[in-house]
């Protein structure tokens, strides 16, 4: 299975616009979801991720940002100058719009619908990059990471926080039987879009995870990657530089 042939839905409209669909559809449940499934791990891998920006980023560019809780999260630990949070889904940018408000952090932080294949920015413009649970989901792999490369300053840091496979007896089969059954299921229940935690497990058995993902970031020009396993392998953070 390539990761270009897995689809929420499997249309004909494309990953593209079937992604899209997809987080508009469960946009409302996205946060409430993520705490349940994760048992609330997902915080800490979020926070352990921006770590990485030891630099202390100015101007960061936050791509799939969704409901925005690593761009809140950023600018409540960088204290940078400027984030801009682009996603493909404006019903999670909506509710993005909310948190940010709630949190007074509007004048840091800017949402607006955008493609990670085709950044409106100019060359050199952010001083890092983030994406956390997104690259899987890009139509164009290569092209989505060469596009944020395009828009690092020199030296700039890219960051990808993703899901991986564990591989460890007997946690691997656990954690397969977990995705594969049970997060349908709780998917359908909670936002009544099994097919949405159906794809998650398609997506990231697809992924290129590891070492084959450190050769996709030097293969588009990025500089010393490295990948940390976290939680037994259940996700990774990747690290670059331009």
């Amino acid at each position: 299975m390539s990761r270009e042939s897995v689809t929420p839905y499997g249309s004909a409209a494309g990953k593209k616009a079937e992604v899209e669909q997809m987080f508009d559809r469960i946009a409302h449940k996205y946060d409430l979801l993520n705490r349940v499934l994760s048992l609330g791990i997902d915080v800490g891998w979020r926070k352990k991720a921006i770590r990485y920006l030891r630099e202390k980023p100015q101007h960061i560019l936050d791509v799939a940002t969704g409901t925005a809780d690593v761009a809140i999260l950023m600018a409540r630990m960088l204290k940078p100058a400027s984030i801009v949070g682009i996603d493909i889904s404006n019903q999670m940018l909506d509710f993005g719009r909310i948190k940010i408000n709630e949190a007074a952090l509007s004048e840091i932080i800017t949402l607006e619908t955008g493609d990670s294949e085709q950044l409106r920015f100019e060359n050199d413009t952010f001083d890092a990059v983030t994406v956390a649970f997104g690259v899987r989901n890009f139509e164009n792999l290569e092209k989505g990471l060469a596009e944020m490369q395009r828009v690092l300053r020199p030296n700039g840091r890219i960051v990808i926080l993703e899901f991986s496979k564990p591989h460890i007896f007997p946690f691997k089969q656990i954690y397969n039987a977990y995705f594969r059954y049970v997060l349908p299921l709780i998917g359908r229940l909670t936002s009544r879009d099994m097919r949405a935690y159906t794809y998650l497990f398609e997506s990231v058995q697809a992924f290129p995870e590891g070492n084959d993902f450190l050769q996709v970031l030097t293969k588009t020009g990025y500089r010393n990657p490295t990948c940390e396993r976290l939680t037994l392998g259940i996700c990774s953070i990747y690290s670059a530089t331009k």
